[in-house]
Formats: structure tokens, C-alpha cells, sequence
């Protein structure tokens, strides 16, 4: 099976050859842990997710090693430390816990190794001792910086000038800084801020240094893919690439970089002051008074969009998402998985079009090709028995929808609805949406289903 991928580096989509097909690797960038995971963070964790689920299932379980960070040491986790009175140790612990149960919730497999910045430490101080010794990097007032300027190919992945960069992104001023795009590899801590030991004083390591030194122990100095957000394109992967490259400049650090287009809901962009900013766990358990949306519907939502186009959450997609996912798992009730279908393969090796895989998956429903269907769902992580549970209906819904039928008929006849309108409101109070077309009469039970509250139309 010969899978492409776009790279951001060289702006194509490219057959993808593994630089050691025995150990296909893998890095993306995982969360900072001091709160909820948004769901916008739910995104990459999902794209990734099925990337290597089919790096997998063609080169095999045991040849892959994926890698995801836990960044455990940030200002962020400070400040919150600091506001809430508890520890650092504790709000780290608690919230990757939440990370963790969270992206299960959504079908997420844990990668095979999660390492946590605090446990590398001293890798990190020895790659800045090694930038210092090149001339890549400089200290100043307690701080090491990286210098910009001595990386030639710097801009290289974002394809913007050095001008242009200092233009357009927030450059911490800083007298100390040789360079205004001069970044932090080290910064000094003061008593009540975590802090280590290291050459230039009691400190902490800078954000982009962290991947470099843990992408380097876990996966060497030249892997196969490199993946995030587009919002990590530029500083930080670019910050990585730098100083990775000048560490280790016999080694290429990341072969292919990949990364996904952002995530809005109802057609604008998620922020806390439009009112439309949520977390995994919002949407899994219900907020505002909305139901809970099952994890294996977020995860149909967000397949439902290449990974490379703006994906866009909205309540119509959930509810879309869900009434296929109930049609598909009765199909599917109880027959034996079968071999991966080659199109439902096909559109995921053809540059991860989780999108096209969902269409073909759609075709082998209408054909009725169960068999096929289970395993082409189970690729992208669908269907299986740990993602369901949520779909059992414990009514059949079956007679109520003749009913409602007969009942409509009539009223178009009597043009009278009263009939109609209380079946459909207390149908509509018991968690189901009603559907009426000139196809007829839909029911398809929600998330809240609640099947005692149909007792009135028995």
C-alpha cells in the first residue's frame, strides 16, 4: 500500500518511504496541562490518532512508535497554580489525567510513548550546553537564547522572511536579546517558580527546546513524520527545526511535517467571548442546558472534514453524525469484521482523506456490505464495542412512526394537526427527533432518549 502526504515543508503532497519501514516514527506535539482540553485541542489528537492507526494497520503494530508530549512545565500552569492556591504537581497530574480520559472518550488510542517535559530535563540542558559550544546559542542575564541569525535556513517550514516574521508575531522585547527574534532555550526561576538546577543559574527550559530534546531521545536524530496544529507552524516548529538542526546537523530532524487546519463552531472561531467556547468534556457531558454528545459523534464530526480545511462544528453535524452512526450500528450488530475494504484504504493512503473514507463507508452501508463496513469503520475508529453503548434504544420506535404517519396523512386531509403536533411534542419532550419529508416519517432517538416519557403514546 503506498500512502502520500502533503508536507508543509515543501508545500506537496509525497509518496511517503519510511526511513526504516521495521520503525515508522512518528512526533506531534502534544498539550500544555492546566486545564480541560478545548475542542479545538480534540482535533490534531483525532487527525493524528488515524494516521497512525493506518501506519498500523500497513507496516504493523509493532513497527510504529508514535510519540505525543505532555508539556508539564509552562507559565500557563504557573499562573494557575497561582490563582487556585494548589500545587503545580497537582493541577499537572489532574489535568493530564483529564487529557487522557477525555481523548479515550473520543476514540483516541494512547500513542506509545507520553513523555512528560519535567522527566528530560537534563537532556535539555545538555542540547543548550551543546548550542552554546557551536555558537548557536548565548547567555545573557541568567537567560540562553538561540540565535536566529546563525541558522541560515531559518523561516524555512512558514516560507516568510525574518522581516516579515518579526512583523507579523509577538516579539518579547528584551534588552539582553542580541536579536529581537531570538528565542528563550533557558530562562532564570525565581524560589517560588519550578526550577532546576543548570550551568547558567536555577531555571526552567524555554517551550520549544522540550520537543527538540525529547524528539531526539525517543526517536533519534532523523524521523519520519512530524505533526500539530498550524497554529504550531509558526514560532515553534520553526523554533524546533533551528535548533534540532544546529544540534545535530548531520541528521534532517523531521522527514514530512504535517499539520491541520484550525476549528470553528457555527462558522466563526471558538473564543470565550462569543459564547461558543467549549471543552471535550462540555460537549461529552452536556452544558447549557444541551444534552451530552457521544465521543464516537465528535470523532464522525471531525473525520467528516479533511484535515487540511478549516473544520467547522455544528449542531447539525452532530445530529447528522448521530443518526448515522444508530443506522450503522444496528447494521453492523453482531457481524464478524472483515478484511479492511481497498477504498475505504485507498482515501485514508491518499493523503489521510478521512472524508472520502467516510463517503465510501456510506456507499457500503447502501450496498449493504456490513461485513466491510465494520472494518472499513474500524480503521477510523468507529464502530467498535469500546466506542459504543451510547446507541442502545431500549423501544422500538417502529409503530410510533406509522402512527404519526397515519396521523399526518389525515391532517392534510381534515387540516387539522392538533393529533400530529401533540404526538410530535411529546415525542420531542422523550429526547426524538422527529423527521418529515414528502419520504415520509423519521424517529431517530437522541443522546437523551428517554423512553418512559413515550408511555402517554402507547
Amino acid at each position: 500500500m503506498e500512502i502520500s502526504l502533503t508536507n508543509s515543508m515543501t508545500r506537496k503532497k509525497e509518496r511517503f518511504v519510511p526511513i526504516d519501514p521495521q520503525n515508522v516514527r512518528m512526533y506531534v506535539c502534544g498539550p500544555t496541562v492546566y486545564d480541560r482540553a478545548h475542542l479545538g485541542n480534540a482535533r490534531p489528537a483525532i487527525v493524528f490518532d488515524v494516521l497512525f492507526r493506518l501506519l498500523r494497520h500497513v507496516y504493523g503494530p509493532d513497527h510504529v512508535t508514535y510519540v505525543r508530549n505532555f508539556t508539564d512545565v509552562d507559565d500557563k500552569i504557573n499562573a494557575r497554580a497561582e490563582a487556585s492556591g494548589r500545587s503545580i504537581g497537582e493541577i499537572t497530574e489532574e489535568t493530564t489525567r483529564w487529557y487522557l480520559e477525555d481523548m479515550g472518550a473520543v476514540g483516541v488510542m494512547e500513542p506509545t510513548q507520553m513523555p512528560r517535559a519535567t522527566q528530560y530535563i537534563p537532556q535539555m540542558v545538555a542540547m543548550i550546553e551543546d548550542l552554546i559550544t557551536k555558537g548557536n546559542a548565548y547567555e545573557a542575564e541568567g537567560h540562553v537564547l538561540f540565535s536566529v541569525g546563525s541558522y541560515k535556513d531559518y523561516g524555512r517550514l512558514s516560507g516568510r522572511s525574518v522581516d516579515d516574521m518579526i512583523a507579523g508575531a509577538r516579539v518579547e522585547v528584551a534588552p539582553y536579546k542580541r536579536d529581537p527574534m531570538d528565542f528563550v532555550l533557558w530562562k532564570p526561576s525565581s524560589r517560588d517558580l519550578p526550577g532546576w538546577d543548570s550551568p547558567w543559574g536555577r531555571g526552567r527550559p524555554g517551550w520549544h527546546i522540550e520537543c527538540s530534546a525529547m524528539s531526539y531521545e525517543l526517536l533519534g536524530e532523523t524521523f519520519d513524520i512530524h505533526g500539530g496544529g498550524n497554529d504550531l507552524l509558526f514560532p515553534h516548529h520553526e523554533n524546533e527545526i533551528a535548533q534540532s538542526c544546529c544540534a545535530h546537523p548531520k541528521g534532517g530532524f523531521a522527514k514530512v511535517w504535517m499539520h491541520n487546519e484550525m476549528l470553528q463552531v457555527e462558522g466563526k472561531k471558538m473564543s470565550k467571548s462569543l459564547g461558543n467556547f467549549f471543552t471535550v468534556r462540555d460537549l461529552l457531558d452536556g452544558h447549557d442546558g444541551l444534552p451530552g454528545v457521544p465521543g464516537e459523534v465528535i470523532r464522525f464530526v471531525m473525520l467528516s472534514t479533511h484535515y487540511r480545511k478549516p473544520m467547522d462544528w455544528t449542531a447539525e453535524k452532530a445530529r447528522e453524525a448521530e443518526a448515522t452512526l444508530r443506522k450503522w450500528r444496528a447494521m453492523v450488530d453482531g457481524t464478524p469484521e472483515a478484511q479492511v475494504p481497498d477504498q475505504v484504504l485507498a482515501a485514508l493512503a491518499e493523503d489521510l482523506n478521512t472524508a472520502g473514507a467516510i463517503a465510501e463507508l456510506h456507499k457500503l452501508a447502501s450496498a449493504g456490505e456490513v461485513s466491510a463496513l465494520k472494518a472499513g469503520a474500524g480503521l477510523l475508529g468507529l464502530l467498535s464495542d469500546e466506542m459504543g453503548g451510547w446507541d442502545v434504544v431500549s423501544v422500538d420506535l417502529s409503530g410510533l412512526t406509522e402512527r404519526l404517519a397515519d396521523a399526518r396523512i389525515k391532517a392534510m386531509e381534515s387540516k387539522d394537526f392538533s393529533e400530529v403536533d401533540r404526538m410530535k411534542s411529546a415525542l420531542i419532550a422523550a429526547g426524538v427527533e422527529v423527521r418529515m419529508s414528502k419520504a415520509g416519517v423519521e424517529l431517530v432517538p437522541g443522546t437523551g432518549f428517554d423512553a418512559g416519557k413515550l408511555e402517554g403514546l402507547a
